[in-house]
């Protein structure tokens, strides 16, 4: 009713922990099912008789096609409930990715990659915007962080899997466990409910829609922009690091494992404690100072003259980069209108996937010229600074309530 000044109702605690735990977990598990090929490239090269840049690519061309599943499935959102593009996403990667550990030749494994990209750009924004819509504002910093430290998870289970499971079977059963989010449609099927938000503010039509997200093409370009960044961000200190640890250090396949899992524990608390700082100072704030420090930490993160220290650079730098992702949930959530939440920022993450997406095979072919720790070190500078000037220049709209 207009000119109605009653507080929103309080937010259903049931309903919104199911809505943020299915998100995580679908993010957890697309990141889990990706860092899958980040884990055991050297494995999957020598496998198909490639060598790593060409599996570097497999990767690169997975963030490629991450736009076109969150355009599609982005719009389904919009127009037709979070619930149903989620669960029917969650399915479809799970089948591509149990393919891929079936695939017969490298031709077969690059074409699933790209399917994966697809499954794995829709789930993030479907997931987002469902959990953000329902979660009460004055927590949505810390929960954002919750949420997309389902990527760190990730990241940290495929480290497991590769210690537990690769040594005795290889690298293809791996991907067989990547099935499992499957699962977890059952979950959104009985357990969460559809966003009030949304229900709210549907269109109508699929022009009335088309005309909503036309009429915000400014803020889409700073979003790709920032999710470009970001992206160069974590992508360019992820990626080729189990490598730059078996290639530059000679460690074995489970001693990266464990230094892997020690990053991915630091990315986890990383997170959540830059996502409760953006609650108090800032969603730009937070973002900033978890880039600067991270360039303080680069020396460490890669040139490290003992184990011990390269491990405590590991850590500290990823609780630097995911302490910068942890605030995105929320922040690009509130910058977008209710009307084209399910769409916008995951299509503009997404966006910003694809334009960073070369950053693996890039510091792959640069390290054939020097070496691992150089052409990471050197991106890493060079990523954080801009990213951080990208924050600077954006707005953010903290703690704003949705579908009023």
């Amino acid at each position: 009713m207009t000119g109605d000044k009653r507080p929103p109702a309080p937010a259903d605690t049931s309903d919104y922990v199911s809505a943020l735990v299915a998100s995580f977990l679908g993010w957890t598990l697309d990141a889990f099912d990706f860092f899958l090929v980040v884990v055991s490239l050297p494995a999957i090269a020598r496998d198909f008789g490639k060598d790593i840049p060409s599996v570097a690519l497999t990767i690169t061309v997975t963030l490629a096609f991450r736009p076109v599943g969150a355009f599609l499935f982005g719009l389904l959102a919009d127009r037709y409930g979070r619930r149903l593009p989620l669960m029917i996403d969650l399915i479809f990667f799970s089948i591509v990715e149990v393919l891929s550990g079936l695939a017969p030749n490298f031709t077969t494994f690059f074409i699933l990659r790209a399917l994966f990209g697809i499954g794995m750009g829709a789930e993030w924004g479907v997931g987002a915007s469902l959990a953000m819509e329902k979660v009460p504002p004055r927590w949505r910093g810390v929960l954002s962080g919750f949420l997309q430290e389902g990527y760190a998870v990730g990241y940290l289970l495929a480290a497991a899997c590769s210690f537990f499971v690769f040594p005795r079977w290889g690298w293809r059963p791996m991907f067989f466990i990547g099935g499992l989010p499957a699962l977890l449609a059952v979950f959104v099927r009985f357990r969460v409910k559809e966003s009030e938000v949304w229900k709210k503010t549907r269109h109508e039509s699929w022009s009335h829609l088309g005309r909503g997200i036309a009429a915000q093409w400014k803020l889409f370009l700073y979003l790709t922009a920032l999710m470009m960044m970001m992206n160069f961000v974590s992508h360019g200190t992820q990626d080729m690091y189990p490598t730059f640890l078996l290639e530059q250090h000679g460690f074995s396949s489970r001693t990266k494992d464990l230094i892997v899992m020690t990053a991915s524990v630091g990315a986890l608390l990383g997170g959540i404690c830059f996502g409760f700082y953006s609650d108090r100072v800032g969603r730009r704030r937070a973002m900033i100072t978890a880039l600067l420090l991270a360039i303080v930490t680069i020396p460490l993160w890669a040139y490290a003259p003992t184990t011990g220290l390269l491990v405590l650079g590991a850590f500290l730098m990823q609780f630097m980069v995911q302490g910068a992702w942890g605030v995105i949930p929320a922040h690009i959530t509130e910058l977008s209108p209710d009307s084209v939440r399910g769409f916008l920022p995951g299509f503009a993450y997404q966006c910003g996937v694809l334009l960073a997406g070369s950053v693996a095979y890039i510091e792959a072919v640069f390290a054939r010229r020097t070496s691992y720790a150089n052409a990471m070190a050197l991106t890493a500078f060079t990523v954080f600074t801009l990213g951080a000037i990208v924050v600077a220049l954006g707005h953010e709209r903290r703690g704003a309530t949705f579908g009023e």
